[in-house]
């Protein structure tokens, strides 16, 4: 497997285990309709948190056991800085690993 996949998959576990590290992990699955939202990461129906755990997560692990080409670009971060700019100490680990993901979601030039 390609290191870069290796990667990935590794960025997406240590982001999984910050949103578990701040309490952000939820075990109460969202609506079928919030899961459903079409708006640009589910901002109608769930919060960023939610969003990274229901479907961003998801989506990203299924994409790489399946072997679907990858995202060209990633802007995560920026909404990240955006959701957290009333919590920069206690988003700071999350923001630089959603950092990390999309340096590695970036075709190399």
């Amino acid at each position: 497997m390609e290191q870069r996949i290796l990667d990935i998959a590794d960025q997406l576990l240590l982001i999984e285990q910050e949103l578990k590290v701040q309490g952000w992990w939820s075990e109460a699955v969202p609506s079928a309709e919030a899961l459903a939202s079409v708006e640009p990461f589910a901002v109608d129906r769930m919060s960023f948190e939610q969003w990274l755990q229901w479907i961003f997560l998801p989506r990203m692990k299924l994409i790489l056991e399946h072997g679907h080409p990858l995202p060209n670009a990633s802007g995560i971060l920026v909404m990240a800085e955006t959701v957290f700019v009333d919590r920069p100490e206690q988003s700071r680990e999350l923001r630089r690993l959603l950092a990390t993901f999309d340096q590695l979601i970036a075709p190399s030039a």
